[in-house]
């Protein structure tokens, strides 16, 4: 996979070794000269590191954005995550955005325009880990009978459908061997029907066999 990290510090260059470890492809931005040089001497493997700024869109084409996997702002500040995240997506069709919140408080308004976040250094490691093994997709728990999981998609944001409007269960179409059963809030969950309405940042909880993992990835990502 090819990775973009923003923040070159504690928590972005962790995640770059992790990444590099595992033979991926690497680039970090970041707008200190200081860490710049001292990442361009410490990383090893394929990797690029940039000085500049995550939020400005020529850094990030700089940094081939546009022929990234996942995105992933790291930086101590919620707001700079938020934004870089929402050019990444925005302007260059990133196909998965992950943030870095520093602030609980933040989550919402980063679920709110289909901003994956995480609060823990290791789980965003996890979690694109899962990209390479599994599709962007987080196992639940695997079900009793057969080959089938019980998944959870993050509504991103869509290129087909209102972020403001929404979309309902029943237009999405999944494929055979997949059922959209859930859908997770915050501090809630309610069983999916054809009519409910999705937006950004809303869980999806869905049973689906593991041989059409893929595919159903493929439908939440062309939503």
């Amino acid at each position: 996979m090819y990775i973009v990290i923003v923040g070159g510090g504690k928590v972005g260059s962790y995640l770059a070794n992790v990444f590099l470890s595992s033979h991926n492809e690497v680039a970090i931005i970041d707008d200190s000269r200081e860490r710049a040089e001292m990442l361009s001497m410490a990383l090893e493997g394929n990797y690029l590191v940039i000085k500049g700024d995550g939020c400005d869109s020529r850094f990030q084409e700089d940094a081939g954005v546009r022929d990234a996997d996942v995105f992933v702002a790291a930086t101590g500040q919620d707001d700079t995550n938020l934004v870089a995240c929402e050019i990444a997506q925005r302007v260059f069709d990133v196909p998965r955005a992950i943030a870095r919140v520093n602030n609980p408080k933040n989550l919402r308004i980063f679920r709110e325009v289909g901003i994956e976040c995480v609060s823990s250094t290791t789980l965003i490691a996890n979690l694109i880990e899962e990209e390479a093994l599994m599709g962007s997709v987080s196992v639940v728990s695997s079900l009793t009978h057969g080959n089938v999981v019980l998944s959870e998609f993050t509504i991103g944001h869509m290129r087909h459908f209102s972020d403001e409007e929404g979309v309902t269960v029943g237009e999405i179409e999944m494929p055979p061997g997949s059922l959209i059963v859930a859908v997770a809030y915050e501090d809630d969950a309610e069983v999916a029907h054809p009519d409910m309405i999705l937006y950004p940042g809303d869980q999806v909880i869905v049973v689906v066999d593991n041989d059409v993992l893929d595919e159903v990835r493929a439908v939440f990502r062309s939503l």
